[in-house]
């Protein structure tokens, strides 16, 4: 049985005060343990607040590498793509924001085959990753659709892969890279940062169906082996 905490907040300030604080503490003690820090962090406009807080932090960023848990097969610098604003916060202050993604790729399979070439030359186990969740049960990019098993029950040592969320999200319709659900659970801390009654009804639902539920989350957290916070904010 997963260990789940949930910790609750008023509002959005203090929702992200406590998201950046966490990622914070993790990178600390990677850095005091390790002398470096590799860290994976959602997308989306929910944790933007808590990087921007997370960046103002005194930290030897020059240690600290940063990849995103998904990424959409754009280029860089388009308003889709995850790295890019991870990058807008992080690289000023001298962070490592690793692309996974080099460019839009009509073979999403082969940009996987890359990003996971790339993530098996970082440190690993990831020393955090930081997830979110859509409405419709989704985290990092593991949607229903063709490479949905895979994702889910691919070759231990598979970092990351390519997928096709089937049907294409209307605000987002592009193919993506995403971690596998290996690559989440084997990291060192796992946090989840999620707002709104809707979004946690979703998570609660998926969390007590376990491995038989249909919702991606559900499925990536069944029988994960290390702690779950779950941040969220009504």
């Amino acid at each position: 049985m997963t260990e789940i905490e949930w910790w609750e907040y008023d509002d959005a300030d203090e929702f992200a005060a406590a998201v950046a604080g966490d990622i914070q503490f993790v990178i600390e003690s990677a850095l005091d343990a390790r002398g470096s820090a590799v860290v994976a962090l959602a997308g989306g406009k929910t944790p933007l607040p808590a990087y921007q807080k997370l960046s103002q932090a005194k930290l030897d960023w020059k240690k600290v590498t940063i990849v995103p848990t998904d990424e959409r097969i754009v280029p860089l610098g388009d308003d889709l793509s995850n790295v890019t604003a991870l990058a807008k916060i992080f690289l000023p202050k001298g962070a490592r924001v690793m692309p996974i993604v080099p460019g839009a790729n009509d073979d999403y399979k082969a940009a996987g085959r890359s990003a996971d070439a790339l993530m098996q030359d970082l440190h690993w186990p990831l020393d955090l990753c930081v997830l979110g969740m859509g409405g419709d049960g989704h985290t990092a990019s593991i949607f229903p659709g063709p490479d949905f098993d895979e994702a889910l029950n691919g070759p231990k040592e598979r970092r990351a892969l390519g997928v096709m969320p089937d049907p294409l999200p209307p605000e987002a319709p592009v193919a993506r890279v995403s971690l596998s659900r290996q690559g989440i659970v084997t990291a060192r801390a796992l946090m989840i940062a999620i707002t709104g009654d809707a979004k946690r009804k979703v998570l609660e639902q998926a969390i007590a169906e376990g491995a038989g539920s249909p919702l991606p989350i559900g499925r990536v957290l069944a029988d994960v082996e290390l702690p779950v916070d779950i941040h969220w904010a009504g």
